[in-house]
């Protein structure tokens, strides 16, 4: 019921003591049990089916109850209540703990921050498209747009990625930086590559600095992907370690701008690896993968310790702002741009979590729509999505390059 944010009414069944308190003790010692038992929550016109089934296996059983909208629990035994208390403070006791433990773990503030938002009335998603799987006949076409899905050591987002750009009718290929600098492959052929998720060379030198330093000191690899940028015809996307790759290369938010002013991704002020499932909206953008999601509020995962849109030069801070190149913000329950931890897990200003190029073409974001372009992939979604969605809504983004390709 914590995790539901919602009540419940236990009716326990005692024989009756010499006093109450010995009644109440044998209650308490009865919920708190350690032996083996599951207790699930069902459809009130589905009991007399599972209890059917239930007996058929001879399995005891008892039915304890039911859930309530209202945040409260609520105990009886032989139809008198014999404890109440409210789920939230419940889910203060049982978060007390751990509050104790964060404050040593991380920085204490953020910690205080997080212990804030324990009591909380849930996101608020929102839709403004229809998702829907892509036509199988455009998945099995002869002809198809290639993608490079490429990574490095470390690298680990791969796999979800040409997934991700498979199931929506592309011709992936898995080339890795050993495979370029070799010379065996070259991007001449691709419309577009896409930088994974992961740890390159396990972030010894900050995040993806060992990844771009390859690609920046290598005469032949700095030529290969400066012209395959300036092609009107190819799309970047870079996510989390690839995210903070394509900022330190300069490929976002435009090209050009001097090293000392390059907006970039650095380190958490929480001091910790974030690993969450966050909300964030999509806005206003010429991003070309975000094309008819605008408006849009989803549940996406982020795992990552350097998020924090670190942008050293304001007046670019100003100029993505006024162009609209910050596609993605993280938001709080009213769906609101924000900057509280832990509805914006690493505090970037106004919420921002992706920056693109002004046509659109090139798009860098922390959290992993690779890892929720399936419903499955989704911990939570609203019931109504799960009764009427036939695919996930971030497949979309995956979909719209494809769409751009096909006509451009």
């Amino acid at each position: 019921i914590m995790s539901g944010n919602c009540g419940a009414v236990i009716n326990i069944s005692e024989k009756k003591e010499n006093n109450s308190i010995i009644q109440n003790d044998a209650i308490i010692k009865k919920l708190f049990s350690e032996e083996l038992g599951l207790v699930f929550e069902y459809a009130t016109e589905s009991q007399d089916e599972i209890i059917k089934v239930l007996n058929s296996y001879k399995v005891s059983h008892t039915v304890l109850g039911n859930t309530l909208k209202e945040k409260q629990l609520v105990i009886k035994s032989s139809g008198k209540i014999v404890s109440e208390i409210s789920t939230d403070l419940l889910l203060e006791w049982w978060e007390s703990t751990s509050d104790e433990l964060e404050k040593h773990q991380m920085n204490p503030v953020y910690a205080a921050s997080q212990k804030k938002t324990h009591i909380r009335n849930g996101p608020e998603y929102n839709l403004t498209f229809i998702p829907g799987p892509a036509e199988p006949e455009i998945i099995s076409r002869a002809l198809k747009p290639k993608v490079a899905v490429i990574r490095e050591e470390g690298s680990n987002g791969d796999r979800e990625m040409t997934s991700a750009f498979f199931t929506s009718g592309f011709e992936t290929w898995d080339v890795t930086m050993t495979d370029l600098l070799k010379g065996n492959i070259s991007l001449d052929n691709f419309r577009g590559v896409v930088f994974v998720g992961g740890f390159s060379y396990a972030d010894v030198l900050d995040s993806a600095k060992g990844w771009a330093g390859i690609i920046k000191f290598n005469t032949h690899l700095a030529k290969m992907f400066e012209d395959f940028y300036k092609r009107n015809d190819t799309f970047s996307l870079g996510v989390c370690n690839g995210c903070q790759l394509i900022s330190l290369l300069g490929w976002v938010p435009w090209y050009g701008i001097d090293e000392s002013k390059q907006p970039r991704f650095i380190s958490n002020p929480s001091g910790r690896f974030e690993s969450r499932w966050v909300t964030v909206k999509i806005l206003k953008s010429p991003a070309i993968m975000f094309d008819g999601m605008e408006g849009s509020v989803l549940g996406i995962w982020v795992a990552h310790r350097e998020g924090y849109l670190h942008c050293p030069d304001k007046e670019i801070f100003k100029r993505m702002h006024n162009q609209s190149l910050t596609p993605l913000v993280y938001v709080d329950d009213e769906s609101n741009p924000t900057e509280v931890y832990p509805f914006n897990p690493n505090s970037s200003p106004g919420g921002i979590t992706a920056l693109c190029s002004p046509d659109g073409r090139h798009l860098a974001m922390m959290p992993h729509p690779e890892r929720a372009f399936l419903l499955w992939q989704w911990p939570w979604m609203p019931q109504s999505w799960k009764k009427s969605l036939k695919a996930s809504p971030w497949l979309k983004m995956f979909q719209n390059a494809r769409k751009w390709c096909e006509e451009g």
